[in-house]
């Protein structure tokens, strides 16, 4: 035998699951970095521990299949049974991937019905994302919560729902200048005004900045100050539960026009330029370790790269001549950047990119190059097909450029007005129009969930 062969690892090892009346035959490490029930079963020392087939009572072969599917790799789009069935799945065999699935699917659809189902397994997670969701889809689906208990409603009506935030572009300035473009400011919807909610740090730059939200936080990364765009060396944090801004370590590589990505207690830092040469480097900062690692680099050096998250995985939009936009998944556990589709037009490049569902919207310009007519095509996950959506949409001043989705609605502004639609299985409908931010200039646009709504209206 030579040395080779003898290197070569042991095949998996496969176990018999019986569920109801259907087998599966699985990996048995799988289940056992999968499913807490399993690692303890097959750790115990028991007899279960040794055999070759199990049998699970009081589990559904259907929820047993779904997380099979998500183990695997796939993202399955349920049915309201398979919904349930998955819920009681995740719970009983404290199975982590499928429950962190579920709340990565939660939509207009289903959010009643895993609501409920997570009250009644105790997916504590899946139950709060959940409400949430209902939360901020409140107007539209108050007709269909009738079917909760009294309970469970208030919890929904206890939450705060996400509003919507915009940044303009702002460098540093002297102390005693007022600087109006130094603030945050949110849509307060119900009297069609915009407010301030903060002011920014008088070091913290927004120009060429990467912006992010996570866990109820604005984080600013980069950005640069004075003619030579000199780049900021400070992060900054917002917390909007406590009004209070504090500053976080820079990435190792100091770098502006830079995507920002909150994701699962993680900011990754993409691409961006420093000293005007393109960065193709990718680093990741741990919240909870304060820390901040390289991991794999985009295929190419870019910056301001769009990015969106679909299904609880991160996308980004890159560039390559001829116009061609090429959408990449960045693989957290593989730490790998995967192509997935391209998409092709004359004189034409992805832009922006956001995600509803199981879609990716690219926003692009329109024909001979036109921003102000910008095209929408979308890119679905799941028959991996792409479609135009039909007609052209108004992108004065790149307000489509700063697209946020909350539930099922769209929010894009600028300075003459902002813009709800809805989206529907083929299109963009437009919903209704709101105030313009009142500041000229570039914008970041987020959501964010806000204690107080009293603020003084901006100017």
């Amino acid at each position: 035998m030579t040395p080779d062969e003898t290197a070569q690892p042991a095949p998996p090892r496969r176990v018999r699951i019986r569920v109801e009346e259907q087998v599966f035959s699985v990996d048995k490490t799988l289940l056992v970095e999968s499913s807490e029930y399993f690692r303890a079963l097959f750790r115990s020392g028991m007899k279960e521990s040794t055999q070759d087939e199990l049998r699970l009572q009081d589990l559904s072969a259907a929820g047993f299949l779904v997380m099979l599917r998500v183990l695997a790799g796939e993202r399955p789009v349920l049915s309201g049974e398979e919904n349930f069935k998955a819920v009681e799945c995740a719970a009983f065999l404290q199975a982590k991937p499928l429950a962190r699935y579920l709340v990565h699917s939660v939509n207009s659809d289903n959010c009643i019905l895993l609501y409920q189902a997570a009250a009644i397994f105790g997916l504590l997670d899946l139950f709060h994302s959940a409400a949430l969701y209902i939360r901020d889809s409140y107007a539209e689906l108050k007709d269909y919560l009738d079917c909760l208990s009294a309970e469970l409603l208030d919890y929904v009506e206890s939450l705060l729902p996400s509003t919507f935030i915009a940044v303009g572009a702002h460098t540093p300035t002297f102390e005693f200048l007022e600087d109006l473009s130094r603030t945050i400011c949110y849509l307060d919807e119900d009297s069609n005004t915009w407010r301030t909610l903060s002011c920014l740090p008088l070091t913290a730059s927004t120009f060429l900045a990467g912006m992010a939200t996570m866990n109820n936080k604005i984080y600013i990364v980069g950005g640069v100050y004075g003619a030579s765009k000199q780049v900021v060396e400070s992060s900054f944090c917002y917390d909007a539960d406590t009004n209070a801004w504090s500053e976080f370590p820079s990435p190792h590589q100091l770098r502006y026009d830079v995507t920002l990505v909150g994701h699962e207690g993680f900011l990754y830092a993409i691409g961006g330029e420093y000293e005007k040469i393109s960065l193709k480097s990718v680093e990741k900062y741990d919240v909870s370790s304060n820390t901040w690692t390289f991991v794999s680099d985009l295929p190419q050096p870019s910056a301001a790269t769009p990015c969106a998250q679909a299904m609880g995985q991160i996308f980004v939009c890159l560039w390559k001549p001829l116009d061609t936009t090429v959408i990449y998944e960045y693989e957290t556990q593989r730490d790998e950047w995967l192509p997935v589709t391209d998409l092709r037009r004359p004189q034409s490049y992805g832009h922006c990119m956001v995600a509803h569902r199981d879609n990716l919207y690219i926003m692009r310009n329109g024909p001979s190059d036109d921003f102000l007519r910008c095209v929408i095509d979308c890119f679905n996950l799941t028959s991996r097909q792409w479609t135009s959506l039909p007609g052209q949409f108004v992108n004065s001043k790149g307000a489509l450029f700063t697209a946020v989705i909350k539930g099922d609605t769209v929010y894009t502004v600028n300075r003459m007005l902002t813009l709800l639609y809805s989206v529907e299985e083929e299109t963009w409908r437009f919903k209704k129009e709101k105030a313009g931010f009142p500041r000229s200039g570039s914008l970041q646009t987020f959501l964010l969930r806000l204690p107080r709504r009293d603020h003084d209206i901006a100017t």
